[in-house]
């Protein structure tokens, strides 16, 4: 490892990391996830190769990060009825509290909605670039992946 490698001993980046999702305007799109998913930027540099803008957020929850790339033009990603991202909050009221503060700000909301087990109480905020942030109580992925782990 160099000198400037931050990981000493064993190596911690195992199985699902990030999600990259282009945007036009990093900065922008920091502000609506720090706002509507709790994360805050954990990296920021402009790309070498590309001289793009790339930020990565996270809630810190977990060792996984939304990966904000500088894009001219979004014209694909998490579109469309099923494709989103999904952020458990920690009850209805979360839910509905954002869904309120997404429609004063003009945002497309679609929900809530309450679905029942597995997938709980959810609804979609459209971020800048018209990715699906979805919000959510009450899916319990948590306690899903954890009873299917190897060993227990």
């Amino acid at each position: 490892m160099s000198g400037n490698d931050p990981v000493k001993g064993e190596h911690l980046d195992l199985g699902a990391t990030h999600v990259a999702l282009p945007v036009v305007d990093v900065d922008r799109s920091v502000e609506f996830y720090s706002r509507y998913a709790a994360m805050k930027v954990v990296h920021r540099r402009v790309d070498a190769a590309t001289g793009n803008v790339v930020a990565w957020v996270s809630d810190l929850t977990r060792p996984f990060v939304v990966v904000l790339i500088q894009s001219a033009v979004v014209s694909d990603g998490l579109k469309g009825f099923f494709c989103h991202l999904g952020v458990g909050v920690k009850s209805r009221e979360e839910v509905d509290r954002l869904c309120a503060e997404g429609t004063a700000e003009g945002r497309t909301v679609i929900g809530p909605v309450d679905s029942g087990y597995p997938v709980g109480y959810w609804a979609y905020i459209v971020d800048p670039d018209g990715h699906n942030l979805e919000i959510s109580y009450g899916q319990e992925v948590g306690f899903t992946v954890e009873s299917k782990r190897p060993g227990e």
